[in-house]
């Protein structure tokens, strides 16, 4: 393994790692062996790092990163059907997962102790697609939730994938997992269904609609409505000031 020695000792030393983690598994990444994959030596981890858990959390950190630019070249800013969308982002996340188990699983294990920024950047994506299916009427349940299942579905399809045996996977799972998690959370159309009544889709594409400081409420009006229509999308019950 040869790195290019330009680049900083920081950049070097995380590369060498996830190289050997993808290579050889959580056991190849000894700093020892990390060391010298980055031509240095054993005591530079520790001052940079602090720790082995230290340069897990950065190869964790350098995970979101090349996820994150990956899923921002396929954004469309603008697109057309927001449930394909959905799909679509979906698709990027466990192509990525499954493509490159050993560093998904060091990125999932990060998520709860660090506030890494690529990581949050991401989410934000995410809970732009929601917003946009919320925005159009399509959200069967509530934004938190349905940010919630498609995360869950996206990382349980991976976990699945990566722990079966080769010669067991089929790719009908995942597309049975995707449309499933579709299903879940948005409407075959975007308006109420035939004999379904409550304020409870309307409130979620208004929340989702209103934008950020209209200058016609003040904050604890705008604080009020977000409640109230909040309350109203979780289970279309009658708001209470």
């Amino acid at each position: 393994m040869r790195h290019d020695t330009s680049a900083g000792p920081r950049r070097r030393i995380v590369e060498a790692a996830v190289e050997l983690l993808e290579s050889g598994g959580p056991e190849a990444v000894s700093t020892r062996a990390v060391a010298t994959a980055a031509g240095m030596q054993p005591p530079a981890i520790y001052r940079l790092f602090g720790d082995k858990e230290g340069l897990l959390e950065a190869v964790a950190e350098h995970g979101y990163t090349q996820f994150l630019e990956n899923k921002r070249a396929q954004l469309d800013p603008a697109p057309e059907d927001p449930v394909e969308e959905l799909r679509r982002g979906w698709d990027v996340v466990v192509e990525f997962g499954v493509s490159r188990p050993e560093l998904f699983a060091v990125m999932n294990r990060a998520t709860s102790r660090g506030s890494d920024a690529a990581h949050h950047a991401g989410l934000e994506i995410l809970r732009g697609r929601v917003r946009r299916l919320a925005a159009g009427g399509w959200l069967r349940v509530d934004e938190e939730l349905a940010a919630q299942i498609i995360q869950a579905t996206g990382q349980g399809a991976v976990t699945t994938w990566n722990s079966t045996p080769a010669e067991r996977r089929t790719p009908a799972l995942l597309a049975v997992l995707r449309e499933s998690m579709v299903a879940a959370v948005t409407r075959a159309e975007p308006a109420l269904p035939a004999g379904e009544s409550g304020p409870a889709p309307a409130a979620r594409a208004l929340r989702a609609a209103l934008p950020d400081g209209t200058g016609l409420l003040s904050d604890a009006e705008q604080r009020l409505l977000h409640e109230w229509l909040t309350r109203l999308a979780s289970d279309g019950g009658t708001p209470h000031a």
